[in-house]
């Protein structure tokens, strides 16, 4: 049987030790348990990262920003507080969401913005569901990671969001609502149970991918879109 290339194998560790960290997070995550995820020995896994901190940088690079090759293997280890600004510089690139950066450009049609804008956002998510899922666990117990994924990130993201449906409201082409924050919050919330979360429960992991995306893009829309 061949040897498998570098890049190939790089693919499998970045896909076992993404699995691993997203059932056990950053803290609860030993090399053997990605070691026996992968089916190789550990030894082999310190052929392409020093550590565990490096093999966490080394999937922020290849899944968050469909990284390149590194330059240099082994990945080496980073600390903690230098792993976070990766990650926050990492997440801020993918949530930059040009949809939500130039709304109000299509003032002549809101629901076509707010679709694309809604799509925008389930699709970032969607694709990078393994690596956000990683992520959002980890952060539950590194308290640098914490910071960054729910206060820094995400909380910018509700704010420029709940900015964006304040304007629409003011201008009439959205219905009046209570609190803008909150609704941000729900759409956001909404995007990322079906585009991520849903894949964790049984039932609704079942539904159709793409009727799925069209039927929360359209409720969604329909529920803030003045009559």
């Amino acid at each position: 049987m061949p040897r498998k290339a570098p890049e190939e194998r790089l693919d499998e560790l970045v896909g076992a030790a993404l699995r691993v960290f997203a059932a056990k997070g950053f803290r609860g995550s030993q090399m053997a348990d990605v070691a026996a995820e992968m089916g190789v020995s550990q030894g082999t896994l310190y052929n392409y990262v020093e550590s565990k901190e490096g093999l966490f940088s080394l999937c922020l690079d290849r899944l968050l920003l469909d990284g390149d090759q590194p330059t240099e293997l082994p990945v080496r280890a980073l600390e903690k507080d230098v792993l976070a600004e990766r990650l926050r510089r990492r997440l801020a690139e993918l949530w930059a969401f040009r949809a939500l950066g130039t709304a109000t450009e299509r003032a002549d049609d809101p629901r076509a913005e707010l679709e694309s804008m809604l799509g925008e956002l389930y699709d970032a998510f969607g694709a990078r569901r393994l690596a956000l899922d990683a992520i959002e666990r980890s952060a539950r117990e590194v308290p640098e990671f914490a910071e960054v994924f729910y206060v820094v990130l995400r909380r910018d993201l509700i704010a420029r969001l709940a900015g964006y449906i304040e304007t629409r409201v003011v201008s009439g082409q959205f219905r009046a609502v209570e609190d803008p924050p909150t609704v941000a919050r729900l759409l956001i919330e909404t995007v990322t149970y079906f585009a991520r979360h849903r894949f964790g429960d049984l039932d609704s992991k079942m539904i159709d991918d793409d009727v799925a995306r069209r039927t929360v893009i359209d409720m969604l829309s329909a529920a803030l879109l003045a009559q």
